[in-house]
């Protein structure tokens, strides 16, 4: 069933303009906070009528300007997830998930209670008030509330941004669970790049209120600028490869990409399995000669594809290892003692690389 949305609408001094269609799976809003992300989800839930456009699932019209049809967000039959888990803090866990069920359909409630509680793994919150559980338990609650209406559409509002790390490392895989193991089609709104790799299958950019860029994310991942530049920090490229082996003693898994592999930490995938790895940009180092005797477990050959300079003195390097690109920032002073351009062999000794699911 796909959603598409193609969208005007006007806030104050700022103008939305956005057209997309998400075909299931996890599609990803990702931008800067300000890009109007969140604009565009409250439009897709009914929560903000545009000033012009059109929403649709599948033969559905939720909405069309030129034809006065708004549905209501009641009617739309959609689940949300907030930043905030907005749990009713009178109501045991078990109650608030209840109170999601109130708003399927009899004979559309096509999640079951006990299915969703373990899905999410709360069957051990059930008897707690909200104000017993920690943020992430909460977050997990609220899932567990929007699944239990029987949503046509799931969408998520940043739902990892107001938790730490630790809570954040937590809830990840059960959101993986979420996607792998529901049919039920996923807007998922964020400006980190971590969670949009492991999560999103699609990805759609917004910058400034409008659309910048659509595609895969392993191809909106391996850009050397555009959605790279809504946060620096976080930039490097998600590549995909197969998992080849995997080593018990050592807690190791063995990639293998196209003309390489890599040795990812952890035992997270079955050999034969398609998998996404990420590496940070931040965590790649480059050598002209091979180097010997380091820690790193992974070095790659290959060839500088390009180089692109930034203000704060920083150069990104793109490199070929065998038809796989690899982002590494360096400084320039490196770049130019190193005497970098474009077509010299070069190996990436890679840091830290994670196993996405």
């Amino acid at each position: 069933m796909t959603l598409a949305v193609d969208i005007r609408h006007r806030l104050g001094a700022f103008t939305l303009e956005a057209a997309f269609t998400s075909d299931g799976g996890v599609t990803a809003l990702f931008g800067r906070s300000g890009s109007g992300k969140t604009s565009i989800i409250r439009i897709i839930a009914g929560l903000t009528r545009p000033d012009h456009g059109r929403v649709s699932l599948g033969d559905t019209v939720l909405a069309d300007s030129d034809k006065q049809i708004f549905v209501p967000r009641h009617r739309r039959r959609f689940g949300y997830v907030f930043q905030e888990a907005r749990l009713f803090p009178h109501l045991s866990v078990r109650q608030n998930l209840s109170y999601g069920r109130w708003f399927a359909p009899k004979g559309e409630r096509h999640e079951s209670f006990d299915g969703v509680v373990d899905l999410l793994g709360i069957g051990d919150l059930l008897d707690r008030r909200p104000a017993k559980l920690s943020g992430g338990e909460k977050q997990r609650v609220a899932i567990g509330r929007a699944l239990l209406s029987s949503p046509r559409l799931l969408l998520m509002d940043e739902p990892l941004a107001a938790l730490d790390e630790a809570r954040k490392a937590e809830i990840l895989p059960y959101l993986e669970r979420l996607r792998d193991e529901t049919k039920i089609p996923i807007i998922y709104v964020s400006h980190s790049i971590a969670e949009v790799a492991r999560l999103a299958s699609r990805v759609v950019v917004i910058r400034d209120g409008k659309v910048e860029t659509i595609g895969a994310a392993v191809d909106i991942f391996s850009q050397l600028s555009g959605p790279l530049a809504a946060d620096r920090r976080e930039a490097g490229v998600l590549l995909e490869g197969r998992v080849e082996a995997i080593d018990d003693n050592n807690h190791l898994t063995v990639v293998a990409l196209r003309a390489a592999r890599l040795i990812v930490p952890g035992q997270a995938a079955a050999v034969g399995k398609t998998v996404r790895v990420h590496i940070p940009a931040r965590d790649v180092m480059l050598a002209t000669t091979r180097p010997e005797g380091l820690s790193a477990l992974n070095i790659l050959d290959g060839e500088v594809l390009g180089i692109g300079t930034a203000a704060d003195g920083t150069a990104e390097i793109r490199v070929d290892c065998g038809g796989d690109t690899v982002l590494a920032r360096i400084t320039q002073f490196s770049a130019e003692r190193l005497g970098l351009r474009v077509g010299l062999p070069i190996h990436a000794v890679i840091k830290t690389v994670a196993l996405e699911h």
